[in-house]
C-alpha cells in the first residue's frame, strides 16, 4: 500500500467535505452508474437507496477527519474519526473502489466510540 496524494486521494477527501456540507450534487458528480455501498447495515445498495438512507436531511457531524488515506491498487482505505453535533465521536474505515477516476464501490466497517 502507498500513500497517495493525487486526483483519487483528492475525489475521497472532497466525499467526506461534501458530506459535511450536505452537497450530494458534489458526491453524485464522482459516483459511477452502477456504484454500490456496503456497510453491517446494507448490502450492496444502488446509488439511489445511498442517498435515501445515508445522506439524511440535517448533517449530523460537526467535524470528519481523515486519520489515514492509503491506495493499494484502484482501492483507497480510509480511516476517520467523527464527531458528531450531539457530542461524542467514533472511529470507522471505508474502502472506496475506483473504476478510472469516479468511485464504483465503498464499504465501511463500524469502529467503535472514542
Amino acid at each position: 500500500m502507498t500513500n497517495i496524494d493525487g486526483p483519487r486521494a483528492a475525489t475521497a477527501r472532497s466525499c467526506y467535505e461534501a458530506y459535511l456540507e450536505g452537497r450530494r450534487d458534489r458526491v453524485a458528480a464522482v459516483l459511477t452508474e452502477d456504484f454500490t455501498f456496503s456497510s453491517p447495515q446494507d448490502d450492496h445498495i444502488d446509488r439511489k437507496t445511498y442517498f435515501e438512507r445515508c445522506w439524511p436531511e440535517k448533517q449530523p457531524f460537526r467535524v470528519i477527519d481523515i486519520e489515514h488515506l492509503v491506495f493499494d491498487g484502484d482501492t483507497a482505505m480510509i480511516g476517520y474519526r467523527a464527531e458528531k453535533l450531539a457530542g461524542g465521536a467514533f472511529r470507522n474505515v471505508e474502502l472506496m473502489r475506483f473504476k478510472g477516476d469516479r468511485i464504483a464501490e465503498i464499504t465501511v466497517y463500524f469502529g467503535r466510540n472514542v
